[in-house]
Parts: C-alpha cells; structure tokens; sequence
C-alpha cells in the first residue's frame, strides 16, 4: 500500500466523522470537515495503484 492512498482514505474517513458530528451537533470549525473530504480524496486518487499497468 502507497502511504498516500493510506492517508487520504484517513483522512476521507476522519472528514466523514467530523461532518456526521456537525450534522448532529453544530461545532465551530466543522466547514473544515468537507476540506479534509475533499483533499482526503484527493491524495487517495493520486496515491492509489488502481489502473497502471504491472510495469510502470
């Protein structure tokens, strides 16, 4: 496993959490939940082995 695939799905996953509590209990700073979503995203995709070839 690529440590940036790891650690966007960490981060996608905390983002998740940290949006699910917004939703039920408002707390300041929870916009940054969708920030880390998205970036969380982000660094999966352009971490992941998903599609390439076996030689490159």
């Amino acid at each position: 496993m690529n440590r940036t695939f790891v650690a966007g799905a960490a981060l996608t996953m905390l983002g998740l959490v940290g949006y699910g509590i917004g939703v039920v209990a408002p707390y300041p700073g929870r916009a940054f939940s969708v920030t880390g979503v998205m970036i969380g995203l982000t660094l999966a995709a352009v971490g992941s082995d998903f599609g390439r070839g076996e030689g490159q």
